[in-house]
């Protein structure tokens, strides 16, 4: 079963080790985003061993539409149908079914959706949601909430989050009675509940304080980096994140930028998730210690040092800005691939800086550097 183990505390910052049935997590470590069962940018399960990746998140409404999520129950697994031996995150689908699905009728049962691939109608509800998360075999499943849209009143916000705290424990019922079934392919599947409320902090604060009781594998904070504030965010991560347990993992969903991280770091978050290094990869931005460059600037044409001096990554390890610069200029998938695979390192390669500052007592002063590092080049 699952163990998490603090091995060192630098403030609120926290170096820990979560046990798995795939594996050991070092934290803070950050996931890298394979939505479909692939990281977008032609990279493979045997890149991710190669840069560093800990946990590969994907996603359940996306697999669940194609190519269905039996389909994958068949095919042995997620581990098993996308040959990746390490943990794996699936995310509930609830953001996705509210930011998506274009009309839906949202119900104490669940909530009824088209597909936004086919336009289908699908229906999901918490024991839904934990069925696929089940059949897909991930180590950690999400449970099914709502991510309530920004703004929105605080009527609104009291409905929803009581309406996902209820959907928690039918969630936790669920994975419990699914861990125990003959056919299940990992009967020691995690269930990590999620704390809602928008900018709310009362409303925060005490549905963390509710669910902290339920006694779940990890805890998350989702509904941010939705169109708040940094500063909002943060403010958010300093009153909630003391409300949930502090022997259990925290988890900031769908955050964030380099700076963001560091920042979240800070107020004691272990998980972390984003598709900004695969889609900016994809448009040729990419991260260094001093900020973003933009590799279709003219400034590059005939710039022939790596991405990053000193970085390990594939691509700076080969190959200059020039040559990159023409293949994305050019619209050569390697241009593509190269950048993508040089941000995930980038995060990766800083999470284990992370990791080393904590252990070593050091963080403050590498969070001062690292942010006054990134402000070089005018970009967080």
């Amino acid at each position: 079963m699952a163990e998490y183990r603090i091995l060192n505390k630098c403030g609120r910052a926290k170096r820990a080790e979560f046990h798995t049935v795939h594996g050991v997590i070092q934290t803070p470590v950050f996931m890298n985003v394979g939505t479909a069962a692939a990281i977008k940018g032609a990279v493979s399960t045997d890149d991710l061993q190669g840069i560093g990746t800990q946990v590969e998140l994907s996603n359940t409404y996306h697999l669940h539409v194609r190519p269905g999520d039996q389909i994958v129950k068949k095919l042995g697994g997620l581990h098993k149908f996308m040959k990746w031996d390490k943990p794996i995150l699936t995310d509930s689908g609830g953001f996705q079914v509210f930011s998506l699905a274009g009309l839906r009728k949202i119900k104490e049962e669940g909530v009824h959706f088209h597909s936004h691939v086919d336009g289908r109608k699908i229906f999901m509800g918490p024991e839904e949601s934990m069925q696929i998360q089940s059949n897909l075999a991930s180590t950690i499943a999400m449970a099914f909430d709502e991510c309530a849209p920004h703004p929105c009143t605080r009527e609104y916000m009291e409905h929803s989050v009581a309406r996902t705290t209820r959907w928690l424990a039918r969630c936790k019922q669920e994975m419990e009675r699914l861990n125990q079934l003959p056919d299940t392919i990992n009967p020691h599947q995690l269930l990590f509940g999620i704390n809602q409320g928008g900018t709310f902090e009362d409303i925060r604060m005490a549905q963390a304080r509710e669910i902290a009781q339920m006694d779940l594998d990890g805890y998350a904070l989702g509904g941010l980096a939705v169109g708040e504030s940094h500063e909002e965010m943060y403010h958010i991560l300093d009153v909630t994140v003391p409300c949930l347990p502090e022997d259990k993992p925290t988890y900031l969903m769908g955050v964030g930028t380099p700076a963001n991280i560091l920042e979240g770091v800070d107020r004691g978050v272990d998980f972390f998730d984003c598709v900004y290094p695969s889609r900016n990869g994809r448009h040729g931005h990419v991260y260094t210690r001093y900020g973003k460059l933009n590799l279709f600037n003219a400034q590059y044409e005939l710039d022939e040092r790596p991405i990053e001096e000193g970085c390990g990554c594939p691509a700076c390890r080969s190959y200059s800005r020039a040559y990159i610069r023409h293949l994305l200029k050019a619209k050569e998938m390697l241009g593509m691939r190269l950048c993508v695979l040089h941000n995930l390192y980038y995060y990766n390669h800083l999470m284990e800086q992370i990791r080393t500052a904590i252990e070593e007592n050091r963080y403050q002063a590498f969070k001062k550097t690292a942010l006054e590092d990134m402000k070089a080049l005018g970009s967080l």
